[in-house]
């Protein structure tokens, strides 16, 4: 007696089932096919129901589409044609074109003389994700606040905005990816005479100096400066740094919205990459100006590279500044050159559990090519970068990455009534690395909670002995009167 009433139950049931899988979903998303799986599972699992996006390199900034999330804060964005025509980063105003300006609407039932309606292919709440565009070489990722009307000059539709926050574009989608930095991209300003730049990609290969080929992906910096030489040292003590700096720079990126109320629960942004240098320091350096370093930046590197997340594309903002940095006493003598490979990573984390925390990590080792260090003194010179990442304009991580060498001598001297003598000692030559910056509130910009004070990332200090042995110098008579 029950047994047909038990078929008739689960023909209905399974009836029900397909229904709340099919209502409103489509086949082609499997995030909604997801969230509707997960109304008739009583403890869905959060990895259920997260998008995971693929982070890649855009094509490029004109052939990289727009992304557009409709309605106001935390709508799911999607590709779409419309493109920032203008923007004033002043003011918010943009312009939006679209392939067809106007969206007509169906003209009223029974009212022939009616005319479609022009609607403007954005609306209040509208969140739009750009990359570098006319008056916004930084990209644009900013909510429409008001549609102002069609543009006169160029038919678009004028909005005013306000910056937003990149949680309320991949919502609660999951992200992540390491997207290498163009070389050939990167705009490079010489600061002094004699800096060459050569650079290798895929396909498109470009050879250092002396036919040196470099590694696909590799940025080569070669430079030759002189350096402030001590006062009274000899000519033949002329002080000189010359060599090169090879790097090969990548983006890390990552996202996880699966985190409480509207911020994320886990980001991360940083720069990371190879890094290798081979240079030399001759001659008797001046001594440091007013107990600081004496830096000279010889190279300004700036790139804008547009990372694909998903439908969205993500603007990175990096500038380095290369630069030598000597610190001496002005008493030491030197012909040192160390050969330097390695990489590098830093960048800021952040989870809900421990919000915001800077990551800094080197590993680099040294050879010395040559070491020869005259007198008792001491002497330090780096070789080193300045870089900064950002997204949309805003300033994320500041790292300063400074490889060095550095020489210690000691030593005694003896002299006689005629005016020679000698001093011997022991010296040791050391090739390091030094890694410092700091986490900005900028990065603020994934939705995550606000932090008041800049986060320093911690100091990374690591060195190791390339040579050590005797130093000596040797002095004689004071040269004839002139006459």
């Amino acid at each position: 007696m029950h047994r047909p009433k038990l078929k008739s139950h689960a023909l209905l049931t399974a009836i029900a089932l397909a229904a709340v899988l099919t209502t409103g979903c489509s086949t082609n998303s499997p995030a909604t096919t997801d969230k509707a799986a997960s109304t008739v599972s009583e403890s869905p699992e959060p990895a259920e129901v997260q998008e995971q996006l693929a982070v890649v390199s855009a094509p490029s900034a004109s052939a990289t589409p727009t992304a557009v999330a409709e309605g106001a804060r935390g709508g799911t964005a999607k590709k779409s044609s419309l493109k920032v025509a203008s923007y004033d980063r002043k003011t918010g105003r943009a312009v939006i074109s679209a392939p067809s300006a106007t969206k007509p609407t169906a003209t009223p039932s029974g009212d022939p003389s009616s005319s479609p309606t022009p609607q403007p292919p954005v609306t209040v709440g509208d969140i739009i994700a750009s990359a570098p565009a006319p008056g916004a070489p930084d990209g644009v990722l900013a909510e429409v606040t008001k549609v102002v009307g069609t543009a006169q000059d160029s038919g678009g539709t004028t909005v005013e905005t306000e910056p937003a926050k990149l949680n309320s574009v991949l919502g609660q989608s999951k992200a992540e990816g390491e997207v290498p930095v163009d070389p050939s991209a990167i705009e490079v300003e010489p600061l002094v005479q004699g800096v060459k730049v050569s650079w290798a990609k895929t396909g498109d290969l470009t050879f250092g100096p002396e036919g040196a080929k470099l590694p696909l992906g590799s940025l080569r910096l070669d430079v030759g400066a002189a350096v402030a030489t001590a006062e009274g040292a000899p000519a033949s003590a002329a002080a000189s740094v010359e060599g090169f700096v090879q790097l090969a720079p990548e983006v890390a990126f990552s996202y996880d919205g699966s985190g409480q109320g509207a911020s994320p629960g886990a980001a991360f942004l940083g720069l990371s990459g190879d890094w290798a240098s081979q240079w030399s320091l001759k001659g008797r350096a001046a001594g440091s100006t007013g107990g600081q370093p004496i830096r000279i930046p010889f190279a300004k590197l700036h790139s804008d590279p547009v990372i694909q997340v998903g439908p969205i594309p993500v603007v990175v903002n990096l500038d380095l500044t290369c630069y030598i940095q000597v610190n001496a006493d002005g008493k030491v003598t030197v012909d040192v050159e160390q050969d330097l490979k390695g990489d590098f990573r830093v960048g800021g984390s952040f989870s809900w559990a421990k919000g915001w925390t800077p990551v800094s990590e080197s590993d680099m080792t040294g050879e010395p090519l040559k070491a020869t260090v005259t007198a008792a003194g001491d002497v330090k010179a780096a070789l080193g970068a300045e870089a900064t990442v950002g997204l949309y304009g805003t300033v994320g991580v500041t790292a300063d990455l400074a490889p060095y060498i550095r020489a210690h001598a000691d030593g005694s001297a003896e002299g006689s009534a005629d005016g020679t003598g000698s001093a011997t000692g022991a010296y040791a030559l050391y090739g390091g690395v030094d890694l410092t910056g700091t986490l900005n509130f900028q990065l603020t910009i994934f939705g995550t909670p606000v932090f008041q004070t800049k986060i320093p990332l911690g100091a990374l200090h690591h060195e190791w002995l390339l040579a050590e042995g005797r130093a000596t110098a040797t002095t004689g008579p004071p040269p004839p009167a002139a006459g």
